[in-house]
């Protein structure tokens, strides 16, 4: 079996459990693969934690499940120092959290309070935690997936952007449409009379056989400087157009960069490709600039989304194409040269 028929497996099998999902199943995988961490938000009841169950069922990983409450404590998630009694000699032990697995689920991340989501700051990019002064390694396969419900705000803690920009991606879910919905009634009706099978589940060696065939998927030169315009839109958006200059305060990071990058070259990949398009670009950005874009109070005031900023940026940037310097020259705002300023 090759890397590519094992996610190809992982993807059937999630669809079978979540119907009418297919771009989250994608999405989900995407973020595995690039070794990343998501930011899952929808509605309740739209299978946001079905979602991740079934891909913990589907490859040979440990799953584990943390939800956060208000209540919740540092030592609750990472582990602890717990003193043990051997052979009469008092000893401390590092006791490991349920951070401690290959896909972790923080349900309702935004109901924990700050310290604990500061702790999860050192793991969601480090791969580690300390205690105690010393360093433990998570896992090499360790993919955190958390949700957040969009409607209720009582008892919640909005995640600092600190720890937003920590999410690869920022994944939204929506209802599915009518003939999807029958379909899951149907199955949950027809559950008793056709059992789950019991499938293999595909190695962790699978995974990382399509990490090393996704990072040699080329990205040309064109492609690369097409990726960083569009995150430099966000960060001087006067230069593309007025309508961008009053709706973006704080653009988006390096680390925006690179998750861009990333992610462009898992959808080509899933795609059969060996080299990114500026299609690629386009078919993630939305997912990596989603919840790295802060908005300008007047824009928070009028009521629109990020993703409509996304859609501006893109028609703004042109593709990478043979003239694509010149196209440059005409979107980005110029700037007078000193000599026309001493002139003036």
């Amino acid at each position: 079996m090759t890397p590519r028929e094992a996610i190809k497996i992982v993807f059937q099998r999630m669809n079978q459990e979540i119907i009418g999902q297919e771009h989250i199943v994608e999405r989900f995988i995407m973020g595995m693969l690039a070794d990343g961490n998501l930011l899952v938000e929808g509605l309740p009841g739209l299978a946001k934690t079905k979602a991740v169950h079934a891909m913990a069922d589907a490859i040979d990983a440990k799953f584990s499940r943390i939800q956060f409450t208000p209540d919740l404590e540092p030592a609750d998630v990472i582990g602890e120092e717990r003193l043990y009694i051997e052979n009469g000699s008092r000893t401390f032990k590092f006791h490991e959290g349920p951070i401690f697995g290959n896909i972790i689920l923080a349900d309702e991340i935004n109901r924990a309070p700050a310290k604990v989501q500061s702790a999860m700051l050192e793991a969601m990019e480090e791969k580690q935690v300390t205690v105690a002064g010393i360093t433990h390694s998570l896992p090499r396969l360790f993919v955190v997936l958390a949700t957040q419900n969009p409607l209720e705000q009582k008892g919640t803690y909005p995640l600092p952007e600190a720890q937003k920009d920590r999410f690869l991606m920022h994944v939204k879910i929506d209802y599915v449409n009518m003939d999807s919905e029958y379909k899951m009634v149907q199955m949950i009706l027809n559950a008793s009379a056709h059992p789950k099978k019991q499938y293999e589940k595909v190695s962790q060696e699978m995974v990382f056989a399509a990490r090393d065939e996704i990072a040699g998927v080329q990205i040309s030169e064109a492609i690369g400087k097409y990726i960083v315009e569009l995150v430099f839109a966000t960060r001087y958006p006067l230069r593309y157009s007025k309508q961008l200059g009053v709706m973006i305060d704080v653009g988006v990071s390096p680390r925006g960069s690179l998750a861009l990058t990333k992610c462009a070259q898992v959808h080509a990949w899933m795609r059969g490709r060996q080299e990114v398009t500026a299609k690629d670009v386009q078919g993630v950005i939305h997912d990596v600039f989603r919840h790295r874009i802060v908005k300008s109070e007047h824009t928070k005031f009028s009521g629109i989304h990020n993703d409509k900023i996304i859609d501006i940026i893109v028609e703004q940037v042109p593709d990478p194409t043979p003239k694509r310097e010149e196209q440059l020259r005409q979107v980005r705002k110029r700037e007078p040269k000193p000599s026309e300023i001493n002139s003036q």
